[in-house]
């Protein structure tokens, strides 16, 4: 793998980003604004994911760098979880809901081969 000197550059991150802005997205459009407590979780937990990974890559340590990326997968599931909340209140559509959760299920697998990668480089 090439070195990596920005965490910008990780193609985990920029789609964790792309994430967080489908979600603000969606939350600031019609009851979901309004409904405070699921939209201000669900954007605490979507911040969560590139931010972990950002904080992670600082720590300049594989092992802590892994656990990081542990942390920021739990936030994907996390969100995943919060949007079927989103889509019983009908405040979101089935398209919206199916792009943003498959979105995340690419994170969440590109979390997933990051680790492996780690874990296998020492």
């Amino acid at each position: 793998m090439a070195t990596v000197e920005r965490f910008e550059d990780l193609e985990v991150w920029q789609q964790a980003r792309d994430v967080v802005n489908a979600i603000y997205q969606a939350s600031s459009l019609g009851t979901f604004s309004r409904d405070y407590a699921l939209r201000d979780q669900i954007r605490r937990a979507v911040v969560s994911i590139h931010s972990h990974i950002a904080e992670g890559f600082s720590r300049h340590s594989n092992k802590e760098f892994t656990q990081f990326l542990f942390i920021s997968k739990g936030s994907v599931a996390e969100v995943q979880s919060q949007l079927y909340t989103a889509i019983d209140q009908d405040y979101i559509s089935q398209e919206t809901f199916d792009t943003i959760y498959e979105t995340l299920q690419v994170v969440a697998k590109q979390l997933s081969r990051f680790i492996t990668y780690l874990k296998g480089s020492g």
